[in-house]
């Protein structure tokens, strides 16, 4: 049994490259194959019990499907109500009434509310579901709960179990200062998703949203990950360079797939 996670975005809320920027890493990502080219963060699980789901739906969803080959997708996980996590919802509802289906979408009651307050006719077409306990899809218990997200709130992060081998896995995208105890469910991992949109992030503490690369490589060592891979990133990282991170630890690029055991 096993779960194939594929990196369809890896970008912070702008993506990169930017509209606006000529920096080196936006020009590079502007070119056919361009290695920095990110869209919106999402990442899509493939699951040889439980079929396939997605964490997320920015407004970049349509591209990434059209990437994929992928015509119909049932189920989604949704770490919270951002615009680049959720822009792409209302174009998955319409494909459910196009193809005549409802699709599942699982997310804390609180995102759920702000999402029918931003599209008020969305559950016309997609059965939304709130997280009240621990998940189950397939082998795989899933919990979720909620990180600070400095100045932009907070968000809520997904860990995966398996019921019988114990591998385990997190997805984290938008956290920065977490407590003692929003930090128990990502320790002892055999794999951390995390967000840090800047190698080494200059403005204050308390401005920021996303922990940055110096910070994760402490976080990533602390909290005991077995491997690490950095997503939701900013034009500030160019994957062009060597940023001499350990073994163990990676950037994601985009289509970027990771196969772990059951």
């Amino acid at each position: 049994m096993s779960t194939t996670i594929t990196f369809w975005g890896t970008g912070d809320s702008m993506g990169v490259p930017r509209v606006y920027c000529s920096c080196e890493v936006c020009d590079e990502a502007r070119r056919e194959g361009g290695l920095n080219r990110r869209y919106r963060s999402l990442v899509h699980l493939d699951d040889s019990e439980y079929g396939t789901m997605l964490i997320d739906c920015g407004p970049d969803w349509r591209v990434q499907m059209e990437s994929a080959g992928l015509k119909r997708i049932d189920r989604i996980l949704i770490t919270h109500a951002h615009f680049d996590h959720i822009g792409g919802l209302a174009e998955w509802a319409d494909m459910c009434r196009w193809l005549n289906y409802r699709g599942e979408a699982y997310a804390m009651e609180d995102v759920i509310a702000e999402i029918n307050q931003r599209f008020p006719w969305i559950q016309r077409n997609i059965d939304f579901r709130p997280i009240t306990a621990r998940l189950q899809f397939g082998s795989w218990d899933v919990d979720c709960w909620k990180i600070n997200h400095g100045k932009n709130g907070y968000a809520y992060a997904f860990r995966f179990t398996h019921g019988r081998s114990g591998t385990s896995w997190a997805y984290c995208s938008d956290a920065i200062a977490l407590t003692d105890e929003q930090v128990i469910p990502l320790q002892n991992l055999d794999l951390l998703v995390l967000g840090t949109s800047f190698y080494h992030e200059p403005f204050p503490f308390d401005s920021r949203s996303v922990y940055d690369v110096t910070e994760a490589l402490e976080l990533v060592r602390d909290w005991k990950a077995k491997q690490a891979i950095f997503t939701h990133m900013s034009h500030d990282i160019d994957l062009r360079r060597d940023y001499g991170l350990p073994d163990h630890v990676s950037y994601a690029t985009t289509g970027l797939k990771l196969t772990l055991q059951g």
